[in-house]
């Protein structure tokens, strides 16, 4: 399976500055789950304690915020080659919003644990990943804050 993880996983940006061996490497510390619709749609919910990143293999994902007066509210739709969670990478806060699959979905994972053994055993790995991290949360940012501008006017 780590040869289909490599492979998927030099497609996410969060990857990108890996080598081929070292995409293989990092495979090792991945794994892979299925969300059912028939069975529980909900990869994680608002307030869940954060401890792993997913990456959307087949099927897609929402991304579910309550807004002020506590209704459900779509904010995103995540599409295959795409992420979410990474922030619990890097700290242990709860969860920002809900996701859940609209559609049978594949996701690979990555805990917090894995990917700190991983930092810990091949440094330069783990920091081309964080440079990953870095570059993906901050072109979210940027996506934000373009749609905050939109709205505002």
């Amino acid at each position: 399976m780590s040869d289909f993880v490599a492979d998927f996983l030099k497609n996410v940006p969060m990857f990108a500055e890996l080598e081929e061996e070292e995409l293989l490497y990092a495979s090792k510390y991945v794994g892979m789950i299925e969300v059912e619709m028939d069975f529980e749609p909900i990869v994680f919910r608002e307030g869940d304690v954060s401890d792993h990143v997913c990456f959307v293999v087949e099927g897609s994902l929402d991304v579910i915020k309550k807004n002020q007066e506590g209704f459900n509210v779509k904010i995103a739709t995540l599409n295959v080659g795409e992420s979410i969670g990474e922030m619990a990478l890097i700290d242990s806060l709860s969860r920002s919003a809900t996701v859940k699959a609209n559609k049978d979905s594949k996701l690979m994972i990555l805990t917090k644990r894995d990917f700190d053994l991983m930092l810990s055993e091949k440094t330069q790995i783990g920091i081309k990943i964080l440079k990953g991290i870095s570059r993906t949360l901050s072109l979210k940012l940027r996506k934000t804050s373009d749609v905050m501008v939109y709205h505002h006017h």
